[in-house]
């Protein structure tokens, strides 16, 4: 770090500083011909215009105040380019996904974002809104939109037929005349957790290859000051420990002319250094961004030091952007006499928090309402369509689309028994556990045992064994229903009839329990 080594330097100064007078001076004439350049960055951003977040009793997220913080440390840096690691949109609140997530797209706008790269959610009403939303077109709700105003780049998502990527596989942009390039790549996960009609007619290609693929033809332009936006999964201790994660595992792979790679994906915190390169990422849903300072060599216009900083858009340091908040605002009016419906009542604040065995009250709730809505025997709800809590108090229209604000249906199949346990034994295969959550029948799972093996009991409510080869009937959404997070059981249901909108459905149920909601017990799901 250029930092630690003018300290050193310093250091080495008060101690010998006859002997050491002249290369001091050469280490400050040589810091003084480095650059500075200044990377903000976001990832996961999820359309969370108006959604405020409390981190150890602060409040912290929102437009206004993520565009207040930007803007300070735009102004506190000559040289500063912001970026994004993908999923600025999808699993919105309904500010910005009523309106198609247009606002989200005008607010980055506003903010004069420089690139961005694509997430699994920007897949999720297709290639082609996708597409308009950066390319700009018309669209029958909102009408003519403009689009982004900065490039995206893609190098692993390729035209199916063609195998040509659908956007740039990478980006330049030039400060003080030297070449920055930007390499953007998304997890190759999003073939399974997107619908099928979300990424028709494009395949995702290895993160590693296409990387050093676009890194090899920067380099061939004189590019040598390389940042890879990765939609993929990177996490550590606040100290830089432990690195794990999609990003961590590839970073050794490729090229070493990349200094830095932004991740994103699972929500968490990275700031770290493996093989060579600094990986971040700051959360999710602008509560905070990364801070990435780079010295870069105008001779050779490589990046000769790097550090990161995540830094957390708390309310109580800063006053919101009046700019940014006045949008949000006309968003907000745009949409208010539906998002203010109040809906029910709720006694507790009811959360998606797993325990131990993977349940949680509020992935119960969801999964009552859903076997509810189509009266089957059972029900399973993936947890990653579940995108907030419950509060408590009243609960609202726009409280229930920002929980489950994926617009999926529901759908009516036929199982048996042998399938429901194959099914569930799914919930292990994978790059990490995905727990569905379930209504109708209860389960216990050991810990030691060996995938496919783990589910050891499996009941209805009434205690009474699942048979093998006894058909039962099954609501899940239809992202599930295609095979969803892995879940390929489910595209061998038979008899599949389709029923409401998941959102509608709890909407129903809430209102059948006269208004009065409270948390279901656990206890569906054990764990040995």
């Amino acid at each position: 770090m250029w930092k630690n080594v003018t300290l050193a330097v310093l250091l080495s100064t008060s101690l010998f500083s006859t002997s050491v007078s002249a290369a001091a001076t050469e280490n400050d004439h040589a810091e003084n011909r480095y650059k500075h350049v200044q990377l903000l960055g976001i990832n996961d951003l999820h359309g969370q215009l108006d959604v405020y977040r409390d981190i150890g009793g602060r409040q912290a997220g929102g437009a206004e105040y993520l565009a207040a913080y930007l803007k300070q440390y735009e102004e506190e840096t000559k040289n500063t380019l912001l970026v994004h690691a993908g999923d600025v949109v999808g699993a919105s609140s309904p500010v910005s996904s009523l309106l198609q997530d247009e606002p989200t797209i005008e607010i980055l706008n506003e903010l004069g974002f420089d690139v961005g790269t694509l997430g699994n959610h920007e897949f999720d009403e297709g290639v082609d809104e996708m597409m308009r939303l950066i390319d700009g077109g018309e669209h029958e709700i909102t009408g003519d939109f403009e689009g982004s105003s900065f490039p995206y780049t893609a190098a692993n998502v390729v035209d199916e037929n063609t195998g040509e990527p659908i956007l740039p596989p990478y980006v330049i942009k030039k400060v003080n005349g030297i070449p920055i390039g930007f390499i953007g790549v998304v997890t190759t996960e999003t073939q399974n957790i997107v619908l099928p009609s979300g990424i028709e007619g494009v395949a995702f290609t290895d993160e590693t290859e296409a990387i050093n693929d676009a890194a090899k033809q920067l380099k061939e332009q004189g590019v040598e000051s390389i940042v890879v936006l990765a939609h993929a999964p990177a996490s550590s201790e606040q100290d830089g420990s432990n690195p794990s994660g999609d990003v961590v595992e590839f970073a050794p792979q490729i090229d070493d002319e990349v200094d830095v790679i932004l991740g994103g994906h699972n929500h968490d915190y990275a700031n770290t250094v493996v093989d060579g390169k600094l990986i971040v990422q700051s959360y999710s849903s602008g509560t905070a961004f990364s801070d990435i300072d780079l010295m870069i060599d105008p001779k050779t216009k490589d990046i000769i030091s790097k550090e990161a900083n995540i830094v957390t858009t708390y309310h109580d340091a800063i006053e919101p952007d009046e700019q940014v908040a006045n949008m949000v605002d006309t968003y907000e009016t745009e949409i208010e006499d539906l998002v203010d419906q109040v809906i029910a009542e709720t006694s507790e604040t009811i959360t998606t928090a797993q325990d131990d065995s993977g349940e949680s009250a509020l992935g119960n709730l969801v999964a009552d309402s859903q076997r509810t809505a189509m009266d089957t025997d059972f029900a399973f709800m993936n947890p990653g369509g579940i995108r907030a809590d419950l509060d408590e108090g009243p609960v609202t229209w726009g409280e229930l689309y920002t929980m489950l604000p994926f617009g999926n249906t529901l759908v009516n199949m036929t199982l048996t028994g042998e399938q429901i346990k194959a099914l569930l034994e799914q919930q292990w295969e994978g790059s990490y556990p995905h727990m569905l959550q379930v209504s109708g029948l209860q389960y216990t799972w050991e810990q030691d045992a060996p995938i496919g093996e783990k589910v050891v009991e499996l009941t209805d409510n009434e205690g009474n064994p699942i048979e093998s080869d006894q058909p039962y009937t099954v609501t899940v959404n239809n992202f599930l229903a295609e095979g969803g997070d892995g879940f390929t059981v489910l595209t061998e249901g038979t008899d599949q009839v389709t029923g409401p909108l998941a959102l509608d459905a709890m909407i129903t149920y809430l209102e059948g329990l006269d208004g009065q909601v409270t948390a279901p017990e656990l206890g569906r799901i054990d764990v040995e």
